[in-house]
C-alpha cells in the first residue's frame, strides 16, 4: 500500500488543537468516553450516572493509557450515541493523551423527524443539513467547542442501507472529498456488509487507505475479510473484551492469520469501550463483560500477540503507522 495520499506534514485535530500526525503515538482508533441518551437522560437519569463521577474515572483511565504507553484515543462517539464535548473538553483539560473527536450519525435504519422535512425536494427544503452538520464539525468545530472532527463516523447494520442511511453514508463521502477526513464505520460482518460500505464509499470518491470498515473483528469468514482487504480499507479489529459480541480467542486467532499473510498495514486494533455507556452501563459490563475495558489490549491481549508470533513491527504498524496514516487527511487537491 502507498502512503493514501496522506498530506505531507499533516496535522490532526484534538480537543486540545492540532497534534502532527507523527506525534500521534500507540492510537486506540475506536472507543468512546461517555455514550448517552440525551432525552431519556433529561427526564429519566440513569441510576449509575454521576457526570462528575464519569470524568474523574475517564481521567483516571486515560492517564493510566499514558503510563501504559498509550498517546492517542480516538473517540467516535456522535450524534446518536450521546455525543458531549464540553464533557470530553473536561477530560481532555486533564489528560496527557491526545483525544480525537468524531462527526456523523449514529442510526441504523432511520433518521429523527427533523432530517424528513428538512433537505433538498424536502417540505421545508435547503442545503442537505447532514452535509452541513459535518462540514461545519470538520472545519469550524463542534457547536460553540472549538473542537474539530478528526474522523467521520457512519453505520449500516441488519436494516440495510435504507434511504436515511444512503444519506449519512453520501453526507459522509461528500465531505470526506471536501476535506480529507478518514472515515470509519460500524459495519455488521455477519451480513459482511463491509463490502457494500466499502464500495459505496469509494463509489463516491473517498480515499480507501482512509477507510476503517469497523468491527471486522467479529468475524473468522476470511473469505470476507480478504475480499475487504482486497478494496484497500483498513480493517477494524475493535472489540476486544466485548464477550457478547464474539471471544477474544477468535479475534486473536484471527488478526494472527492476517498477519501472517502479510496484511500487518491494513490492521487496527480496539475496543469500542467506554467509561459509561447507558446502553450497557458499568455494572452489567462488570458481570458480564469484565475485561471490556481500554487497557485490555495493553494488559492482556498484546502480550498474547506477541507470544503466538506476532513481530513487535506488526504491533507498531496496527498501533502507530496505521492509524497514523488514517488520521492524516488525505490530499484533498489530489482528486480533483
Amino acid at each position: 500500500m502507498t502512503d493514501g495520499g496522506a498530506a505531507p506534514a499533516a496535522v490532526v485535530p484534538t480537543y486540545r488543537g492540532p497534534v502532527a500526525a507523527g506525534d500521534l503515538g500507540w492510537t486506540l482508533t475506536h472507543e468512546h468516553l461517555f455514550v448517552l441518551s440525551p432525552e431519556l437522560d433529561r427526564e429519566y437519569p440513569h441510576p449509575e450516572w454521576d457526570a462528575d463521577l464519569a470524568v474523574e474515572r475517564a481521567v483516571a483511565g486515560l492517564e493510566e493509557l499514558w503510563n501504559l504507553g498509550v498517546r492517542t484515543v480516538v473517540d467516535l462517539t456522535v450524534p446518536g450515541l450521546g455525543r458531549d464535548t464540553s464533557l470530553v473538553a473536561r477530560v481532555a483539560a486533564r489528560v496527557r493523551v491526545n483525544l480525537v473527536a468524531s462527526t456523523g450519525w449514529y442510526a441504523d435504519e432511520v433518521l429523527p423527524p427533523y432530517f424528513r422535512t428538512h433537505g433538498p425536494g424536502r417540505l421545508v427544503g435547503g442545503p442537505e443539513p447532514l452535509v452541513e452538520m459535518f462540514r461545519r464539525d470538520v472545519t469550524e468545530g463542534i457547536g460553540d467547542s472549538g473542537v474539530r472532527a478528526g474522523m467521520l463516523k457512519v453505520v449500516t447494520d441488519a436494516p440495510g442501507m435504507t434511504a436515511d442511511i444512503t444519506r449519512v453514508m453520501d453526507a459522509a463521502a461528500t465531505v470526506h472529498v471536501e476535506t480529507g477526513v478518514p472515515v470509519t464505520t460500524h459495519s455488521n460482518p455477519h451480513t459482511r456488509n463491509g463490502l457494500d460500505q466499502a464500495g459505496f464509499l469509494t463509489e463516491r470518491g473517498v480515499d480507501p487507505a482512509h477507510v476503517v470498515i469497523g468491527h471486522s473483528g467479529d468475524s473468522d469468514d476470511l473469505d470476507y475479510l480478504l475480499a475487504l482487504l482486497d478494496t484497500g480499507v483498513t480493517l477494524g479489529m475493535d472489540r476486544f473484551g466485548m464477550a457478547h459480541t464474539g471471544s477474544d480467542e477468535q479475534r486473536v486467532a484471527v488478526v494472527l492469520d492476517l498477519l501472517d499473510r502479510g496484511y500487518a498495514q491494513q490492521l487496527v486494533l480496539s475496543h469500542d469501550s467506554a467509561y459509561f455507556s447507558r446502553v450497557t452501563p458499568p455494572s452489567w459490563r462488570q458481570v458480564n463483560t469484565p475485561h471490556w475495558t481500554h487497557d485490555h489490549l495493553s494488559r492482556r491481549i498484546v502480550p498474547q500477540l506477541l507470544e503466538r508470533g506476532a513481530r513487535q513491527e506488526d504491533l507498531h504498524t496496527m498501533m502507530i503507522t496505521n492509524p497514523r496514516r488514517l488520521l492524516a487527511p488525505a490530499r484533498v487537491e489530489a482528486r480533483r
